[in-house]
């Protein structure tokens, strides 16, 4: 197996992470073949172990033997090492900066916030969800009238950063009372716009199986 040669491109991922998932859609959409491996989370394989021994997470990328994690910064090595594939980031210095900044903060603030809603309920839930909506407003706003964050570029890196995360609107309304078509509708269409890509289509879990697994967790959980 190239995932224990070491050879060519080799994804060592969770289908279940979105994370993981940005990885998938970049590749796709630079038409790098790859070998992708599938990581049961909860008996981690010894090249994950290996690969990752700080973290110990997915998605790891490995090329030719050197090792890339963390997911952002696996989307910009991408564009370093293939620079004749289709580009993420813009070439300009600024609007890659604000590139960055724009996913970092979908890290920070959707990622965060969202990994907090999963675990309340009652009161202590109103303030989260009064934030989760100033932050899809907020990114209504970066997106203004374009069709994708790339603007002229098109589909790229912010996008692809979000893109897997906007299959938890679905969830963000019917568990918490979140309804993005309502607070952001700019941001739904562009969700409905960026499902029609082959690239993300294939590689995010659909609205209703996100939904059904946050609802088996908060039962877990004894949330619900």
């Amino acid at each position: 197996m190239a995932a224990e040669k070491n050879v060519g491109l080799v994804l060592l991922n969770s289908s279940l992470s979105p994370f993981g998932q940005r990885c998938s859609i970049a590749l796709a959409e630079k038409g790098l073949p790859h070998e992708y491996v599938e990581e049961d989370l909860a008996a981690k394989s010894d090249l994950l172990l290996r690969s990752n021994p700080i973290y110990k997470q997915v998605p790891v990328l490995l090329h030719d033997g050197r090792t890339i994690i963390e997911s952002l910064i696996i989307l910009q090595y991408l564009d370093e090492a293939f620079p004749d594939t289709r580009p993420l980031l813009p070439t300009d210095p600024y609007e890659r900066a604000q590139a960055r900044f724009w996913a970092d903060y979908v890290d920070k603030k959707v990622y965060g916030c969202g990994s907090r809603l999963y675990m309340v309920k009652g009161e202590p839930q109103v303030p989260a969800n009064i934030e989760m909506a100033g932050i899809l407003k907020t990114l209504e706003g970066e997106l203004g009238e374009k069709e994708f964050f790339g603007g002229e570029h098109g589909f790229g890196f912010l996008d692809i950063a979000l893109v897997p995360f906007s299959t938890w609107f679905e969830s963000f309304d019917k568990f918490w009372g979140v309804g993005v078509a309502e607070v952001a509708p700019k941001l739904a269409a562009w969700a409905a716009r960026c499902m029609e890509r082959e690239s993300v289509s294939k590689n995010v879990f659909s609205p209703e199986k996100v939904s059904d697994f946050i609802g088996e967790m908060r039962k877990d959980l004894g949330i619900e």
